[in-house]
């Protein structure tokens, strides 16, 4: 039987758990086992500069940072299910990517 792959992608950590959440509400109501949310490894995205704007003086330094968050989750492929994901409202700040897996 055939699968569905969801991909999520996120700079912040609390939306992609509400939609993991909303995710899992729906497979239990129509009895479909889901396997996840598999956690993948954080990407962190590092910039330093320099605090001067000229380049000169202090040898002082801003470090910026930005974790993204990912995770998957694997479902039996069924219509009705994928309705329901896709009707699911998502936040901006989510990514979300459904793939067909054999």
């Amino acid at each position: 039987m055939s699968k569905v792959r969801i991909k999520l992608n996120s700079i912040e950590i609390d939306p992609i758990n509400s939609v993991i959440q909303s995710i899992k509400e729906i497979t239990e109501r129509t009895g479909i086992v889901m396997r996840g949310p598999i956690p993948l490894p954080t990407k962190r995205l590092k910039v330093t500069v320099r605090k001067s704007p000229c380049g000169n003086g202090t040898a002082t330094f801003d470090r910026y940072e930005m974790r993204v968050h990912r995770r998957i989750i694997d479902i039996p492929a069924d219509d009705r299910i994928l309705h329901m994901i896709m009707k699911l409202p998502i936040p901006r700040s989510v990514q979300i990517k459904i793939e067909m897996k054999e």
